[in-house]
């Protein structure tokens, strides 16, 4: 797709996650039930409705490119690989947060062209901000009532305390701690779900690291705009994330950072070698 394509796609886009947003707050400022997947993770009626609804809308929208989603990613790998171009879908991302009714959930679409997010919206149904990017584009904040302005990720200062964000969660954790240790000085900042990499991508913080399981319907909306706006995402040897090349749909650990001249990698702990 041309750069006039991916253009093309940002108002409808956004008009199908604005609709899965208002599903979605539907049943957050009523009631829900919690089930469990195979994975033990949870579901909510928000995740199978905001599905169903962008399903629809993309596939309206473009009918010859496949939608990969979180809730219906049973597709064996011999045929998905043969997709060349694909939606790639978080209906409901953070669907902890929407349980404990933090506000930090959002509605992730990507598009996948080449195995490269070329094009990410992500949509936060409480405040009805939205982020969007797409391949030479640039990337854009848009917030209700008012025109998208273009956002741009930080550059590290010398001097200055680096801002890290990552869940509450995953703050304790040791693989986290030991790289922090290692990295010294930070603020931290917690956020759940896809809006760390937002935060990163506006320049409010620096780094996003994740050491933990994620799949790529996680990824790809926010590595789309956090390109475009200047940083990365990559594994944890700084090579971007690909998508739909692989049999499993799990992700690496990976960097989210603004500041793409920085070797994140070199505050990973140092490995044991193995002595024959």
């Amino acid at each position: 797709m041309t750069s006039a394509d991916l253009a093309s796609l940002i108002e409808p886009v956004k008009a199908i996650a604005r609709e899965a947003s208002r599903r979605i707050l539907d049943i957050y400022l009523g009631g829900f039930h919690v089930t469990e997947k195979a994975d033990k993770s949870p579901v909510t009626e928000a995740d199978m409705i905001a599905h169903d609804c962008i399903l629809h809308g993309l596939t309206e929208l473009t009918p010859a490119i496949p939608v990969l989603s979180e809730e219906a990613a049973e597709i064996d790998f011999a045929e998905r690989s043969r997709w060349k171009t694909l939606w790639l879908v978080d209906p409901l991302d953070g669907t902890r947060e929407f349980i404990r009714r933090n506000n930090q959930f959002s509605v992730n679409i990507a598009l996948i062209q080449g195995h490269r997010a070329v094009f990410g919206l992500i949509m936060i149904p409480v405040t009805g901000v939205c982020y969007f990017a797409y391949r030479h584009g640039g990337a854009f904040k848009q917030s209700p009532g008012h025109a998208p302005r273009r956002i741009h990720s930080r550059r590290i200062e010398p001097g200055q305390p680096i801002r890290v964000t990552s869940s509450r969660a995953s703050y304790s954790g040791k693989s986290l701690q030991a790289y922090l240790e290692r990295l010294g000085k930070h603020d931290h900042v917690g956020v759940g779900g896809a809006l760390k990499s937002c935060l990163v991508a506006e320049g409010k913080v620096d780094l996003y690291p994740r050491f933990g399981p994620t799949y790529e319907w996680d990824t790809a909306a926010a590595q789309a705009i956090v390109e475009e706006a200047g940083g990365g995402l990559t594994d944890t040897r700084m090579q971007p994330l690909r998508y739909n090349a692989r049999l499993s749909l799990m992700n690496p650990d990976f960097f989210v950072f603004g500041d793409p001249g920085h070797d994140w990698s070199h505050y990973l702990p140092k490995r044991n070698p193995v002595i024959n």
